[in-house]
């Protein structure tokens, strides 16, 4: 075996300003569950994440371990990468998300590519894009 059940085989590891308040956005905004947490005297000191049945992120907060890793947020720079991530209702994924805080930065549209899409920031300045085809949004609709 070269990974965990439920793993895939490239997972982020983001680095976050505070791993609760990260935990309880990924819950609330995307509906994230929490998998593994190391608790260190009360704080999460690296945190797992699934997303319907998988893993899908893991994080520690700045400072963790000696690092000298920040977020994007911290360090006043635009993230450069976006993470996508295919969920079952594009729409209702974008209003979680901005009911939990996050901000907006495109609106669920139809994209060129085939997918309905959207993107949103998180409180640490991480881009999450959610996507669907097109093509499974049509199906079970009369024409």
């Amino acid at each position: 075996m070269t990974r965990p059940a439920n793993t895939p085989r490239l997972t982020p590891y983001l680095t976050v300003s505070n791993a609760r308040a990260a935990l309880d956005f990924y819950r609330n905004a995307f509906g994230f569950a929490a998998g593994n947490v190391v608790d260190e005297n009360g704080v999460p000191t690296h945190v797992e994440m699934h997303y319907q049945g998988e893993l899908i992120v893991m994080f520690a907060p700045e400072g963790a371990w000696g690092s000298t890793a920040r977020t994007p947020r911290s360090l006043g720079v635009e993230c450069p990468q976006t993470f996508y991530v295919y969920c079952d209702d594009v729409d209702a994924m974008h209003a979680q998300a901005v009911a939990a805080g996050a901000v907006s930065l495109m609106e669920p549209a139809d994209q060129f590519w085939g997918d309905r899409y959207c993107m949103v920031e998180d409180q640490d300045g991480y881009r999450w894009g959610f996507g669907k085809p097109v093509a499974a949004n049509q199906e079970g609709k009369a024409s």
